[in-house]
């Protein structure tokens, strides 16, 4: 395949920051009112704003990128985009219970993915006047404004985006020695607390979807931290199974302790399971 100039990649960038503008203005029509909304089949909450962004998306999308293959939370998948160099990956409205629950921790996530990586990447946060973005090897931005991990290189002092109780829960090894920040509740915007400087680490053991974390896995990357899944293995998206298997993020220096820390949570989990099942 015919590497892309930068001027091209330039336009993806454009365009993606567009369209996230704009689906975030549609969002924004449905927030903090009564908007339809129902579980699927998982048990997850989805509503007729996820659905209403997620047409406008795939519409503009294909019509501007008609060779480009496609991969959204809210459409079927299909084989057809993994024999595409591009994929666009997309979370329409990504923590739909903060959006729903009228918080401000959702956000409009969209990516571009050129074998297997991310390649550019904006995370629209309208409710919070927020928008993210950046290209591969141009650094990240949050307004326009250039981010950078924090400097921390010690698990003292520590922020993470998670529930204040969990900080001395039980399978960690022992109390992260820091403190609880905000969580939104969109994964994404978790990550982009990193790069901001708002966060210093945050984990997931479980696996989730590529387009939670595909846009931001590129702000964060950009911003100067690291982030691989609960196995310590760089990210690929467009997979055939289109997940990724947990996540350690942090500052580079603390990458290392982070996951060490996320791995003695799982196998404690995992020793509990087989416990049970014995």
């Amino acid at each position: 395949m015919t590497p892309h100039t930068p001027s091209l990649r330039d336009a993806d960038l454009a365009l993606a920051a567009e369209i996230v503008g704009n689906a975030g203005r549609i969002a924004m029509a449905h927030f903090g009112t009564a908007t339809a909304r129902w579980n699927k089949a998982d048990g997850s909450p989805v509503s007729a704003a996820d659905m209403a962004v997620n047409e406008y998306l795939k519409g503009v999308i294909a019509a501007a990128r008609p060779d480009d293959g496609w991969l959204s939370e809210e459409c079927p998948d299909s084989e057809d985009r993994l024999s595409r160099g591009r994929v666009w990956v997309v979370d329409p409205i990504d923590g739909t219970r903060d959006f729903l629950r009228g918080r401000t921790g959702w956000a409009v996530s969209v990516a571009l993915v050129e074998n297997g990586a991310v390649v550019a990447a904006v995370l629209g946060a309208p409710a919070q006047d927020r928008i993210y973005a950046a290209g591969a090897g141009r650094g990240a931005t949050l307004n326009g404004k250039p981010l950078r991990v924090s400097a921390l290189n010690t698990l003292d002092g520590v922020r993470l985006p998670i529930d204040q109780a969990n900080m001395a829960a039980a399978y960690w090894p022992s109390p992260w020695p820091g403190a609880a920040v905000t969580k939104p509740n969109s994964l994404a915007l978790r990550m982009a607390m990193l790069a901001a400087d708002e966060a210093d680490a945050w984990v997931e053991g479980r696996s989730v979807g590529e387009w939670d974390v595909a846009a931001a896995s590129l702000i964060l990357s950009e911003a100067g931290g690291t982030l691989t899944d609960r196995r310590g293995e760089a990210l690929r998206f467009n997979q055939p199974t289109p997940l990724v298997h947990g996540l350690a993020a942090a500052t580079p220096a603390l990458h290392g302790e982070v996951l060490a820390r996320l791995d003695h949570a799982l196998k404690l989990f995992a020793a509990r399971r087989r416990g049970l099942a014995a």
